[in-house]
């Protein structure tokens, strides 16, 4: 026991109350501690958003408990000794106290303990090894978690390089933490064992790394851990070369600057070249959503090429020609590239026209274009692009009439 961090709303409400009667009932006072991130949040005076329970019961006990008082529970990784409790529709995490056996760098074979000690060992940063009990008394088993945290290090449980060889994911957890919580320098040790060992990133599961990449790239400044990744070449382990840290820089500064809502894939496409085909082969090696991977490849087309000094009409056409998210992400890595060779204010005016203009849709279909005397089949598209491209051209003319009056001149000048 090291002090308190207070009895705090969130382990007193009637969800997270009813998981802890329901272990205690089955296991008695302090059979369950809640464990890691929401008590390091507590610590450091940061929102909690995911509850995790630590407890002593083993996973065929901890089922019944919750059955008992009439909870579900979900065997979300019963091999490693993970329950999902579901209390008033919320999650809750519960793992039993384990020890390793044996790893391999991507999975581990655990055998359950009822030794708080031995459980906070296997676990990865000595910020996450900390416990507390439903009152808010805190425990730190290695003796360093509470300072660490509060001082912003980002330390290993133990010997860095056996810590990840338990789990290569380790590396990226690292510099992930060191975005979200670290504070400069980094500890050295860690970094070697990192660097040692990245060349072992390629041995993970690609949806594990995208998802840890994704979260390192969520932190409000994930800028000097980016450096560091990109120092001790972890980086190029997870992403093609070149690597753009001036415009990935850049894009973060803006966001902060211009109070844009910070977006890690936004932030990928910036770190990345303009290269649609590297974008999508990224993707689906990262095994990214068909959306991402989609926006990935918009937002690095390298042309048409987007300027500060755009004037409206030219944005206009470029938000129809694209799609106004595009117009956006294109427009904002254009920024940031540029950054500091063009006023601010007209790449704010540009982002802000693009989002407040509305795309009219297109006054024509294809009946229009048979109507008028085209046959059907191709020759029909090739009209609607043509009156289209004119329209464009024109404005977006609102003008109904003015348009069908193309459509026959277009279609008359046709040999069909």
């Amino acid at each position: 026991m090291t002090g308190t961090i207070g009895q705090r709303p969130w382990m007193t409400e009637p969800k997270a109350a009813a998981v802890l009667d329901a272990l205690e009932a089955a296991g008695g006072a302090d059979c369950a501690r809640f464990v890691g991130g929401c008590v390091r949040n507590t610590l450091l005076g940061r929102p909690v958003s995911d509850i995790d329970i630590a407890t002593v019961l083993t996973p065929d006990a901890v089922t019944k408990a919750l059955a008992a008082a009439g909870l579900k529970a979900v065997p979300t990784g019963v091999e490693h000794g993970t329950v999902t409790a579901v209390s008033g529709g919320q999650p809750f995490e519960i793992t039993t106290l384990r020890r390793d056996v044996s790893t391999d760098g991507r999975r581990a074979v655990v055998a359950f303990t009822a030794d708080w000690e031995a459980d906070a060992r296997r676990r990865d940063f000595t910020l996450n090894s900390l416990y507390a009990r439903r009152d808010g008394t805190l425990f730190d088993p290695t003796g360093e978690g509470v300072a660490d945290a509060r001082a912003g290090r980002i330390v290993f449980v133990g010997e860095p390089e056996a810590r990840v060889r338990e789990d290569y994911l380790r590396i990226l957890r690292f510099f992930r933490f060191f975005a979200w919580y670290g504070s400069e320098p980094a500890d050295a040790a860690a970094l070697a064992a990192c660097e040692r060992l990245r060349g072992e990133i390629g041995t993970l599961s690609a949806e594990r790394v995208s998802k840890e990449l994704l979260k390192l790239l969520a932190a409000d400044d994930p800028r000097p851990a980016v450096a560091l990744m990109a120092r001790t070449g972890v980086l190029g382990e997870v992403l093609p070369a070149p690597i753009d840290l001036a415009r990935f820089e850049g894009l973060v500064a803006i966001e902060a600057d211009q109070l844009f809502e910070c977006d890690p894939l936004l932030r990928l496409a910036a770190l990345l070249a303009d290269d649609q085909v590297g974008a999508v082969q990224l993707a689906e090696r990262l095994r990214l959503a068909n959306a991402e991977r989609d926006r990935l490849a918009a937002a690095l087309s390298p042309t048409p090429e987007l300027k500060s000094w755009m004037s409206p009409r030219e944005i206009r056409r470029a938000v129809y020609r694209q799609g106004p998210r595009v117009f956006r992400d294109r427009a904002k890595l254009a920024w940031a590239r540029s950054s500091g060779t063009a006023p601010t204010m007209q790449w704010r005016g540009l982002i802000a026209l693009g989002e407040g203009w509305s795309p009219p849709a297109f006054p024509l279909t294809g009946d229009d274009v048979i109507a008028a005397g085209a046959p059907k089949g191709p020759m029909v598209g090739q009209v609607l692009r043509e009156v289209e491209d004119w329209w464009v051209d024109q404005d977006f003319l609102d003008d109904r009439l003015s348009v069908i009056e193309k459509l026959k001149a277009v279609t008359q000048g046709m040999a069909f």
